[in-house]
């Protein structure tokens, strides 16, 4: 009774080793309306987390990737050491995280970085880039007078966190999808 469990564990394990080496392989190429801002290195050991803080205005990208082991990033506005149960923000990939910081969030920004405890140490490289790139008015928007910009950003945020909510959704669903068929097949 136990052969079947633990094949389907040894296969679970076998997928996430797969997308981690993955993750490593591959280098992100970055857009030219990204402007890098700093990078920063760390290590975190397992179920331990490590707080920064993000002072910087504007659209912010965080970029992390986990040289060794598991990190995963979580983000807040409203406490400066967010954690998988208190955060806004959140990537938990097993593999490159990317967090998009919008530009209404109350600064200081708080930024933890969790070491997964599937790895005794974790090893890290976090990018944060200034997003400038100028996002087109909604059509038959009025254009913003002097000082309207900042209300606009903020009628758009709920918008931007659904889609990262969206975003996070899927990509849970798919990996789960993608466990199921590769323990059935």
């Amino acid at each position: 009774m136990a052969a079947p469990w633990t094949g389907a564990l040894l296969v679970l394990l076998a997928t996430q080793a797969a997308s981690c080496a993955d993750g490593l392989a591959e280098e992100e190429e970055v857009p030219a309306e990204w402007v890098l801002l700093h990078v920063v290195q760390g290590q975190i050991g397992a179920g331990n987390y490590s707080y920064l803080r993000l002072n910087h205005e504007g659209k912010i990208v965080l970029q992390m990737r986990s040289l060794r082991g598991d990190a995963d990033l979580y983000v807040s506005d409203s406490t400066l050491h967010p954690s998988f149960d208190d955060y806004a923000l959140q990537a938990v990939t097993c593999g490159p995280d990317v967090v998009l910081v919008p530009a209404h969030f109350r600064r200081p920004v708080g930024i933890g970085v969790y070491g997964h405890p599937s790895h005794r140490e974790s090893e890290f490289e976090m990018k944060v880039y200034l997003d400038t790139a100028v996002e087109p008015p909604l059509p038959g928007a009025a254009a913003p007078s002097d000082g309207a910009d900042a209300g606009h950003a903020r009628a758009d945020a709920p918008q931007d966190a659904s889609q990262e909510e969206e975003s996070v959704l899927w990509t849970i669903l798919i990996s789960i999808l993608k466990l199921v068929l590769e323990i059935l097949f």
